[in-house]
């Protein structure tokens, strides 16, 4: 028994948090585009945070449930319908067999995550199962899903799981899913940040940029365009000029790197990056807010605002603690609804 794909989607990928360890090799790390949603739908479900889930891209596929799931959708609102009944998102559902979970037109954000109970059983390639499309690796064959795909259940429930489950099934109702009644809060959330204003560190290579392209990149907006995709966001706006003809050697580059090419629009590097990089950097957006960065749609704005080294591992482990306060906030629901 499986979640048969009825219809793809217009992208739709098994990732977990990428394949870490083998750029020295040209291997990219790939993996989710949102890593706070990925990890806070697996959390859902009793799953370890870096379990293999589903990347939906604006349009989400059909699913059909061959067998009860437990499953959890977090990050972009893509009208998310299970038998024609809206699916609350950012909590457990349980979907019971014979249900299609369907997608319709994106209402925030881009890219939406379903996590179920148990994982996704893929094989593992360099420690991941992150799917990889320009390298033909990870997922099913490397490729995103297509119509006939089965997904199977990589292992048994957990017992958080089996707990959700069981608080569920002694609610029974006609309907083709049950839910919670309990959510991650609203500001928690990386979907709620139209045109978001992105925090970043400055770059290498920011003193060599003119002083009119240093103020315009950090006072202006710019668009991304719709040539952005996992490997990075191509941003339209003011031209940033450098003041000598540089000769960088190329070298590694994170996700959240801004590059700027010779045409003068910034570049930053998302998910399937490439591993290393000449062209000069202005800045690099934190990880915190690498998030914010993966849900804006093509046609929408990002400003940039710069912070200090400091105040970037802070965010982050500010952040690392909300999550932990979470999990233990979900642990104890759940031991308050099987009382």
């Amino acid at each position: 028994m499986a979640i048969k794909v009825t219809e793809p989607g217009l992208l739709t990928t098994i990732q977990d948090l990428g394949r870490k360890g083998f750029q020295q090799y040209g291997v990219v790390v790939g993996g989710v585009m949102d890593d706070a949603a990925a990890r806070l739908a697996n959390i859902m479900v009793g799953n370890s945070e870096d379990e293999a889930v589903l990347e939906l891209t604006v349009i989400g596929p059909s699913l059909m449930f061959e067998q009860d799931y437990l499953i959890s959708i977090c990050g972009a609102d893509l009208s998310a319908k299970i038998d024609n009944i809206r699916v609350p998102l950012w909590r457990p559902v349980l979907v019971k067999k014979g249900s299609c979970l369907t997608f319709g037109r994106p209402i925030n954000g881009c890219r939406s995550y379903v996590a179920v109970a148990g994982g996704f059983d893929v094989p593992v390639v360099m420690n991941s199962r992150s799917t990889y499309i320009r390298g033909k690796i990870g997922g099913i064959h490397g490729r995103a899903l297509i119509e006939g795909d089965r997904l199977n259940q990589r292992k048994q429930e957990s017992l958080f799981a089996r707990a959700i489950i069981g608080s569920l099934r002694r609610e029974e109702h006609s309907t083709p899913f049950q839910s919670v009644n309990w959510t991650i809060p609203t500001h928690k959330r990386t979907t709620n940040h139209k045109n978001p204003t992105l925090r970043i560190i400055k770059g290498p290579q920011f003193s060599m940029f003119s002083s009119l392209s240093q103020e315009e990149f950090l006072t202006e907006a710019y668009k991304v365009t719709p040539q952005s995709d996992r490997m990075g966001y191509r941003l339209s706006g003011s031209k940033l000029d450098v003041t000598s003809q540089l000769n960088l050697l190329s070298e590694a580059v994170p996700m959240g790197t801004i590059q700027v090419p010779n045409d003068g629009q910034p570049i930053v590097l998302m998910s399937d990056h490439q591993t290393i990089g000449g062209y000069p950097k202005i800045g690099y957006v934190i990880s915190v807010d690498l998030p914010l960065m993966s849900q804006v749609m093509p046609g929408e704005l990002v400003r940039f605002k710069e912070v200090s080294v400091l105040e970037a591992q802070h965010l982050l482990l500010q952040r690392e603690n909300e999550i932990k306060q979470l999990k233990i906030g979900i642990a104890l629901a759940i031991r308050r609804s099987n009382k």
